[in-house]
């Protein structure tokens, strides 16, 4: 019974292999063909907001339909670039590229919304909770981590946190 045991372990190990292997060669392929992704949009009528084929029509808000497919493929391409760093990336501050995955979600959503009085203005106001939740959570990891590897202890740690410090004090011991 171990015996079989063993010789399915390597056929699972060889089909996750495999899989990672397809995996990554899609990744590898869909970020190799960003630049054509992104100079897609000039395939789009530059004389009408009107795009017609033989399988439906759609009208834009904007001038014409290449300018929608600009802004589009503008906000998509570096959005679907950060999703894959921040999917494939294995550091501990991984959690921080949310920030700008969050700033190109909501300006690609004024995008589809055609939003185009307000466009890449009021993000921010969106953004900003996220940055006031992220930012710490992430410092906390990095201290937490930077406390095990250096060996300090829990209450040496806490007793850090707790130290009144000036502003700029502050902003030099992140970087230390």
């Amino acid at each position: 019974m171990t015996t079989q045991n063993n010789k399915s372990k390597p056929q699972n190990h060889l089909t996750t292999d495999k899989k990672s292997l397809f995996v990554g060669g899609l990744i590898v392929v869909l970020i190799a063909s960003t630049p054509f992704l992104f100079y897609s949009y000039e395939s789009f009528p530059a004389d009408s907001n009107v795009w017609e084929t033989f399988l439906f029509t759609t009208t834009t808000g904007y001038d014409s339909f290449l300018y929608y497919a600009w802004y589009f493929v503008g906000k998509a391409i570096p959005l679907m670039l950060l999703l894959i760093w921040f999917f494939t990336c294995r550091h501990w501050w991984h959690w921080i590229i949310l920030v700008p995955i969050a700033m190109y979600a909501f300006q690609l959503w004024g995008v589809i919304n055609q939003n185009y009085d307000q466009m890449d203005e009021l993000e921010i106001y969106y953004v900003i909770p996220l940055m006031m939740v992220l930012v710490p959570f992430v410092y906390l990891i990095r201290a937490r981590l930077f406390a095990k590897v250096r060996g300090d202890s829990l209450e040496k740690f806490e007793e850090e946190l707790g130290k009144k410090r000036t502003f700029w004090k502050q902003i030099t011991e992140l970087f230390r």
